[in-house]
This record gives C-alpha cells, structure tokens and sequence, in this order.
C-alpha cells in the first residue's frame, strides 16, 4: 500500500475548487483511491438555496423547454398533462432524495460512495458508464449553445454569414467559431473550480427566468391573453386513450431527469445537512419545474396567434421577433442556460468518474478536461440530427442508467443499512470491507449484467422490430428506466441474499458514517480545531506512518470531536 502526506493548513492545492485542504486526506488513505477532490470533504456549505439553483440550472435549457411544451402537444387535456407533470418530477424528487443521502452523508461524491456496494475497484464500472454518457452529451449541448450565438453572430456581423458557405468536419466556419467560444467559456468556468461553478448556477436560473417571463409577457401582449391556451395539440383524445399517453408522459419526464439524478450525490456531497438538500430539491423539482413548464406552455402558446405558427423551440422563437434587443437577450440567455445544464450534468459528472478511475494521474480538473475534449472528436454536430444514431448508441449506456441506479439504492439502504466506513473507501488492503474479491463485488457485477442486458433489449431492440415493419411494440422503451431499477434492486438484493457480501458494522461506532441518525453540526471552533490538530499531526508523524486514533462516528466527510 502507498500513502500520501496527511493535507495540512499549508498546502496549496485546491479540492475542487474548495480553499487547500478541503478534502480531509488522511496518511493511511491510498494515492490509488484518493486525491483531493475524491476525499469526504471537511466543510459542507451548500445551501437549500445551492441545491434549488442546481435544479434551476438543470431545468433552464433549451431540451428542458422543447421536452415541457412536448407534454401540451400529445393530445391531453390541460389538467391531466399537470398530473402527469407533477407525478413525474414528484418521483424525480423522491429517487434525487434517495441518491443524495449516502453522498451528503459521508461527503464523497458519485464513483466514491459506489465502492460501497460494487468494491474498491468495481467502482470503475458506473463511474466509467456514466461518464461515457456525460461526455457525448456534452458535446450536445455545447454544440446547441453554439447554434444560439451563431444567431446573434449573424444579426449583429452580417458579413458572419459567409463563414457559413465554408466547412470543416461537418461544420461550417462560423459553427466552429461559436463552438470554440462556447468550449473556452465553459472551460474556463470549470477550471476556477466548484466554488466558481456554484456561483455561476446560483445567478443563472434566475437571470434565465427573468428573461423568460419578460419573452411570454411580451407576446402574451401580441397576441392577447384571451388567445393563449393550455393545449397545444391539434388532436384530443378520449379519457381511456390517454390514460397511457399520461403514463408514457411520466416516464418522459423521470428519463428527461435520469442522467444528473444517478449522479446527483456529486453536488449533494456539498450540502450543509441532509434536511438542507431535501428543501433545495422540493423548490428546484416539483415547484420549479412545474412554473417553468407553464411559463413554456404559455409562450409557446402565443406563438400560434404572433407569427402564425407553433414554435416549441426558444431559439427559433427569439429569432422570428426579428428585434435587435431581442435576439441579443435572448441569445445570450439560451446560451448560459446550456452552459449551465452542461456544467451540472455533463462536465461535472466525468470529472469526479474519470479521477475515480486513476486519482493519483488524474485529478477532478483533468477528468473534466478528458470529458471536453473527447466530446469535439464525437463531433456531435454529425450524429445529433440522426435518431438512429442517437438511439443505438447513446440508448445503450442510457439504458444502464436505471439499474445502476437500482443497485445504488438497494446497496446502500438495505444491504449496507445506511452505515459505511468511510475510511475503508480508501483502502487498497486485500482484508478490508470493501475488497470483496479482487475489489469486486460479484453481487453487484452479476447484477449489472442481469439487469441491463434484458434493459439494453428493451431499449433498442423494439425500435429495429418497427423499423424492420415486423411489429411496432415501441411503448414500452419508454420504460426502461424504471423496469431497469427495479431489476437492478430485486436482482442485487437477491444475489444478496443467497451470498451476502456488503457488510453492515452492526454494533460498530469508530469511523461508521450512519445514515439513520442525524449528525449534530460541528461549530466552527470545532472546525478550526480539527484543522490544529492535522497539522499537528502531520508534523509529528512520519510519512506513511499509520493514522492517530479519532474520535468516533464520521458523519458528513467531518470527524466528531471528542
């Protein structure tokens, strides 16, 4: 085992972004499982507020507005495309809830708390899926970013319009100009670290609201308030046709949220108390979500009666007001709201998943970058227009995402009873808890493969029988999510159950992160003192010399004091 020198008050490294020392390295914790970023955290500051502007900036994009007017155009009524609404984002709220606790609780994000249940090395497996998954659609998303700066480019540049007769790969010459932009702008926003990156969130939901509200008041104005409907569709259906359509509704708005819900422990790590992430994810889901779809269903209502036609795409709209101020605005708010969509789910994610991988070669930062740079060599600008594309490549690791999440859960909360050594995350010894075999829990690897091959067929392979013109069964793809947690957790738990594996501490105190009880905030002499103390540590002790003993029950990355 190789050890790493205990972080102390002088180090100038930056976890996260966090001031130096904010990830509580210890000397016996292995430089193969732990770095600066990958450590419980010492602080956890987010507020309810932190964790709400999370929500907002996920929600707040261009997909999450075309996917809310989507719900109004499928032949509901008005009030039962609200009860699709609010269950959707209510059952989001209830499993993002469920991902954060083991996160929050132990201070260690996404791929760390998964050595729990899948082992020290087994770990790699839904930190690798996930992070594959992020990096195509961040490339997505920086490339619909761009298309938004690209029309601000030809309003304000004219001349701009000839780079679009020249290109490269795919992308004509001004694509590629707003692309690199749109990259450096959330490279550099990333760099600065999570601290910059909450500040960032924390304006934009509310400056893309702002805009929103003044866009639907100014063509609410055009078009007459008494010509704004809450049904877009030009069909209705009867009250038993659309019972599955409300169902195939809420399975829309579940899978629309899965990516950043698996991942979600990697910001709940931050929050300051559990109650505190459960409060920001009430206001940034059901309450946030369900204005903002209305505030959608609204404008995009009022584009029938302004130019004649329904537009269910922001930028199209901005661009058809043909105002200068307009497009601007407008502009430039679509494109921080894609930025921030892709900063929380599809940069943030990667980086922790890749430093998982190799902490001691690759850190957060490096991790994110690996994410950045292999999304422009997907060129997402070639394969986003193409369905088929997207679906029988991204609809394979998509559908993974249910029954990692599924075997998360039933880890965590069942077979491990909410209680975790968080010292034992970090810790290559053959005879630790978390070693299972060769570092893998074979429960968790046969259910991976158990669950997700029948998820992965039900994922693709109805689509190829419809295209095929043999039968058209594609409904129930619309439900791999859920079948797919639901095999995760019952496969896991089973396997489980035949030969346990995931050990519970039962009666067990020293360094056990228990999640059935409520930690009691430290103060913040409390803090400074655990800080003394480190240093003292580390100037007394002798590189790789084994840990003083500490007070009993870790609890939220910070150790109680005696």
């Amino acid at each position: 085992m190789t050890s790493t020198p205990l972080t102390g008050p002088h180090d100038l490294v930056e976890a996260a972004g966090h001031p130096h020392g904010g990830g509580n390295m210890k000397p016996h914790y292995d430089d193969r499982l732990a770095n600066e970023d990958l450590a419980p955290l010492r602080k956890q500051k987010w507020s309810s507020y932190n964790i709400f502007a999370f929500w907002m900036s996920d929600v707040h994009s261009v997909g999450g507005y075309v996917t809310a007017g989507s719900l109004f155009a499928l032949g509901l009524q008005s009030w039962q495309v609200l009860v699709a609404l609010i269950a959707g984002i209510v059952i989001v709220q209830v499993f993002a809830n469920l991902v954060a606790k083991p996160s929050q609780k132990t201070g260690v994000p996404y791929p760390v708390i998964n050595r729990v249940v899948f082992g020290i090395r087994g770990a790699n497996i839904p930190a690798i899926i996930r992070g594959l998954i992020a990096i195509a659609w961040y490339g997505v998303q920086t490339f619909l970013a761009a298309e938004s700066l690209n029309i601000v480019f030809l309003k304000f540049i004219p001349g701009s319009a000839a780079l679009l007769d020249v290109s490269f790969a795919g992308l004509s010459a001004l694509g590629w100009i707003s692309y690199a932009i749109l990259w450096t702008a959330q490279f550099l926003l990333f760099w600065n670290g999570m601290e910059v990156i909450r500040r960032f969130i924390d304006w934009a939901g509310p400056a893309v609201y702002l805009v929103m509200i003044v866009l639907a008041v100014y063509l609410v104005s055009q078009a007459g308030i008494e010509n704004i409907s809450f049904t877009l569709s030009t069909t209705q259906l009867d009250f038993w046709a659309s019972i599955p359509v409300m169902f195939a509704a809420i399975a829309l708005v579940v899978s629309y949220f899965s990516g950043p819900m698996l991942n979600f422990g990697d910001f709940a790590r931050y929050g300051k108390s559990f109650a505190a992430v459960k409060k920001g994810n009430f206001w940034g889901l059901p309450i946030n979500f369900l204005f903002f779809s209305l505030l959608t269903v609204i404008t995009a209502s009022a584009t029938v009666p302004v130019f004649g036609d329904l537009i269910t795409d922001p930028i199209a709209t901005v661009e058809r007001i043909d105002t200068p101020f307009a497009i601007l605005l407008g502009g430039l708010t679509f494109v921080t709201a894609t930025v921030g969509i892709n900063i929380v789910a599809n940069f943030i994610s990667p980086a922790f998943d890749f430093s998982n991988v190799a902490p001691k070669k690759i850190s957060w930062r490096a991790g994110g970058m690996i994410a950045a740079v292999g999304s422009t060599f997907l060129m997402p600008w070639n394969w986003y227009s193409n369905s088929d594309a997207i679906h029988y490549s991204l609809g394979v690791l998509g559908a993974l995402i249910g029954p990692l999440f599924g075997i998360l859960i039933a880890g965590y909360y069942f077979a491990a009873r909410q209680r975790v050594n968080v010292d034992a995350m970090f810790t290559m010894d053959a005879a630790g808890p978390y070693w299972y075999r060769n570092g893998f829990n074979p429960n968790a690897v046969k259910a991976v493969i158990a669950a997700g091959v029948p998820t992965v067929a039900i994922a693709i392979f109805p689509k190829l029988f419809a295209d095929l013109g043999m039968f058209d069964v594609s409904a129930v793809s619309d439900y791999s999510w859920f079948i797919g947690c639901a095999l995760g957790l019952v496969l896991f738990l089973l396997f489980e159950r035949l030969d346990p594996r995931v050990p519970t501490f039962d009666g067990e105190t020293e360094g056990i992160s228990d999640g059935t009880t409520d930690a009691v905030e430290a103060p913040a002499e409390a803090d400074a003192l655990v800080l003394a103390r480190t240093a003292a540590d580390a100037t007394d002790a002798p590189s790789g010399a084994p840990s003083p003993q500490r007070a009993p029950g870790v609890a939220g990355g910070r150790e109680a004091l005696a």
